[in-house]
């Protein structure tokens, strides 16, 4: 087989489809390198094995959820993909739809691995201090990755032998074959001079859903406080999923929003999205009702 060249993933679905768009542009005019890599899109649209487990239980730590592929978050078991896309060979960058990047990815992808087949970051809060790694940017040795078989493990979530959070936090990887790399490579709402790939993670203030009503099931917290836990179960059975969950929020630094719409800005000017998809994405309530002021309004980014 031919060698291919590195390649970043963006994984997503329907609702996160503008992210992933921008979030590509951003790798490609952030890049010195920009040419001697690839950059791809994993779909929740191109899996029907996710689309035939519709409405089934999965296991999600310890406990059973229905699975939604209308969920913002449908897409992330698909982070598992590179190295199957990649023929397991070469080196990838899996990421996030609302991961953008600022500097040069060209830099992770050439990093020395010393020995790992996966690179990453902890998680932040309650679930880092348990051991969860941060799976939304990976890097990634696809040689060595050969027993991701993501529809094959996708299926054992709804045989309850693989627990989703387990999965997506590597808890599942023989640590020895996991390293780390600085934050900056997934700056969680963090941006500053030292920022590399900024990922906007908290869904409640992601800067291009100001205003919306919350389209993504609240995370249950079963192990930590139970009264929660069975509180936002009632609230699903009687309200449906989305129901009283209240709307997105402004992100709380001004920069990161900026940031996003000098993207989208440049993205128009571009071609790489136009004005009728904009509308389209606020019809559906995918974009705040407001973003094409911000974007005639918002300053141009630094070349």
């Amino acid at each position: 087989m031919a060698t291919q060249k590195p390649c970043v993933f963006i994984h997503t679905n329907h609702k996160q489809w503008l992210g992933a768009l921008v979030s590509k542009y951003s790798f490609e005019r952030n890049s010195q390198h920009a040419a001697e890599f690839d950059v791809r899109f994993i779909h929740t649209k191109d899996y029907p094995f996710m689309h035939r487990r519709e409405g089934e239980l999965y296991l999600r730590d310890g406990d059973k959820r229905r699975w939604l592929n209308d969920d913002l978050q449908s897409f992330t078991p698909l982070r598992f993909m590179p190295p199957e896309l990649m023929g397991y060979q070469g080196r990838a960058v899996v990421v996030d739809p609302d991961v953008f990047a600022v500097g040069d990815v060209w830099e992770l992808l050439n990093r020395d691995m010393q020995g790992a087949a996966v690179m990453c970051r902890p998680k932040s809060g309650s679930k880092g201090k348990r051991g969860c790694l941060a799976t939304s940017v990976m890097l990634l040795d696809c040689a060595r990755l050969r027993h991701w078989q993501v529809e094959k493990q996708f299926s054992e979530m709804f045989e309850f032998t693989r627990d989703y959070m387990d999965w997506v936090c590597l808890k599942l990887e023989e640590r020895d074959t996991i390293g780390l790399f600085e934050t900056r490579w997934n700056d969680f709402d963090h941006l500053d001079d030292d920022t590399r790939l900024l990922h906007n993670t908290k869904r409640k203030t992601q800067p291009w859903k100001t205003g919306l009503r919350v389209d993504y099931r609240p995370a249950d917290t079963f192990q930590l406080f139970p009264p929660k836990h069975w509180f936002r179960r009632a609230r699903r059975a009687m309200f449906g999923d989305y129901g009283f969950t209240g709307r997105y929020k402004a992100h709380p630094d001004p920069r990161q929003e900026q940031f996003f719409f000098g993207l989208v800005r440049e993205c128009l000017e571009k071609g790489v999205v136009t004005e009728d998809m904009l509308r389209e994405e606020m019809k559906n309530n995918h974009l705040r009702h407001d973003a094409l002021e911000l974007v005639r309004r918002v300053p141009s980014l630094a070349a």
